[in-house]
């Protein structure tokens, strides 16, 4: 099953050219690696509404199956991720951030930092991941296991419950 992906990093540094985007394109791989499509990559800078914009227009593209944020979603003022990501979604999908953070706070108390959310506006999973490379990286290779299965259910795939 080929699964279709965007992957939006969100980063004023990184929207200004002053820092390199070395999240992104490791989210990248790590999909690529899977034998899964990146249909479109973009770099944002940390504002509400233009993170809303973006992720409503790709959203109801239907080119994404999933859309991958890494990115703002931590204390600092400006990030304003979970709370963009909150506005556009229809459904939350709670299991899937629970078990980020459970499985980052293994690795680094600083997980219980993370306000990443998950959720689904229409037939595409919207995830919130950390900025770091590392952190969105081990995030993702969490929650991969499930991916095909959550897309199989968003489509209305007859063959999902075959993975029950």
């Amino acid at each position: 099953m080929t699964i279709r992906f965007g992957i939006l990093t969100l980063s004023d540094r990184s929207s200004r050219g002053e820092r390199a985007d070395a999240s992104g394109p490791a989210l990248a791989h790590l999909v690529l690696a899977q034998n899964w499509s990146v249909i479109e990559q973009a770099i944002l800078a940390d504002d509400e509404s233009t993170i809303r914009a973006a992720l409503t227009a790709w959203a109801d593209s239907g080119r994404f199956d999933v859309i991958l944020t890494t990115g703002g979603t931590g204390f600092a003022l400006r990030d304003v991720t979970p709370e963009a990501t909150r506005a556009i979604i229809q459904r939350d999908a709670p299991g899937l951030a629970e078990a980020m953070r459970a499985d980052s706070l293994k690795k680094t108390p600083h997980a219980m930092l993370s306000r990443g959310i998950a959720g689904i506006r229409g037939r595409t999973l919207i995830v919130n991941l950390p900025g770091s490379p590392k952190g969105a990286v081990e995030n993702l290779q969490t929650i991969l296991p499930v991916l095909p299965h959550a897309v199989q259910l968003l489509n209305d795939d007859p063959n999902s419950e075959a993975s029950h």
